[in-house]
């Protein structure tokens, strides 16, 4: 196509291969096998495989850990690009997985190994308690949340955005009785439970040939432990996905992910000291030689429209975030 003849072409002015290249990660967290009526952006086993098809038609798609090494040493390939997924949803090894080894490519998996077999995360039992409930209206007056009109999907939707940024950022025990109480007023009856991978299915995922990452045990904001906490926390999820895989796990995701409000400088050196190689965030922009490895900055592939897809990367090419470098200690 002509248009991807422009676009390896504009790539190439921007992320030309060596000391100069740009690194663009991609960050997902789910692949749905239909569209979601409540996340219409969500992508669907057909977006996510025509946007696989397009990326790799534009850019150099490498696993995350291979790409991370040709980033310190200049030498990555001209239009370079990984993809990653959060947080460790089933759907990553039924759907994301066979669309991936269909068009040959490799992803990174972070997970927040706290949620596996069976558990569920603070905010699917918020999305979850809202999309089943039959309420017109769900009263939280008793958590100081206020009242929301959920009679309708768009309603359900603005619902959930609005509840969800105020439910994560609070510590973790009460940020669990706190949706554990959404749920019950709901009046939803059973949530799912299984959502999320198990350990033999994060097992599969890694015999696939995908990479695994830590997110954490309990997906905290780390910004708001103590240096002890954010280290355990750290370590737990480490250490089960070493234990349940048999190899050392180089990469970390920061839980949420935004720089300065999510996690600081100190738990970037933590991710350091604790042995891994690597870490991303959820800043936009694309990395280059100079950038901080402990704190890549990750893209997420939102356009509904698969013109803007490829043209949406090659502009977050443009923007280079320069993190604060944690100090060796």
């Amino acid at each position: 196509m002509i248009a991807n003849i422009l676009y390896r072409f504009v790539g190439n002015r921007l992320s030309p291969a060596g000391p100069q290249a740009r690194l663009s990660i991609l960050i997902y967290h789910r692949v749905l096998a239909e569209r979601d009526p409540i996340f219409p952006n969500e992508p669907t086993v057909a977006t996510f495989n025509a946007q696989l098809g397009r990326l790799k038609q534009v850019f150099t798609v490498l696993p995350l850990s291979e790409a991370v090494t040709h980033l310190k040493t200049g030498t990555l390939p001209a239009r370079a690009a990984c993809i990653t997924f959060d947080d460790g949803y089933a759907d990553n090894l039924t759907l994301a997985t066979p669309i991936l080894k269909k068009h040959g490519l490799h992803a990174t998996f972070f997970i927040a190994t706290a949620y596996l077999d069976g558990g569920r995360m603070f905010n699917d039992t918020v999305i979850e308690a809202i999309r089943r409930s039959s309420l017109h209206t769900l009263n939280l007056d008793d958590l100081g949340l206020g009242q929301f009109d959920i009679a309708g999907v768009e309603a359900k939707a603005l619902a959930i955005g609005h509840l969800l940024p105020q439910v994560k950022y609070l510590p973790v025990a009460q940020r669990e009785s706190t949706v554990a109480r959404i749920a019950e007023l709901a009046a939803c009856g059973a949530l799912p439970d299984d959502l999320m991978l198990t350990t033999q299915q994060l097992q599969q995922l890694h015999a696939a040939g995908m990479e695994i990452g830590g997110h954490t045990a309990l997906h905290p904001i780390l910004a708001k432990l103590d240096a002890e906490a954010a280290r355990k926390e750290i370590a737990a999820g480490k250490d089960y996905l070493e234990n349940a895989l048999g190899n050392r796990v180089r990469l970390f995701a920061y839980p949420n992910g935004k720089p300065g409000v999510d996690y600081l400088p100190e738990q970037a050196a933590i991710v350091r000291a604790l042995g891994f190689d690597a870490a991303v965030s959820t800043q936009w922009g694309a990395a280059n030689q100079t950038s901080d490895v402990f704190q890549l900055p990750r893209f997420t592939p939102w356009a509904a429209s698969r013109y803007r897809f490829v043209p949406q990367l090659l502009q977050n090419l443009r923007y280079k975030y320069t993190a604060t470098i944690p100090q060796a200690g």
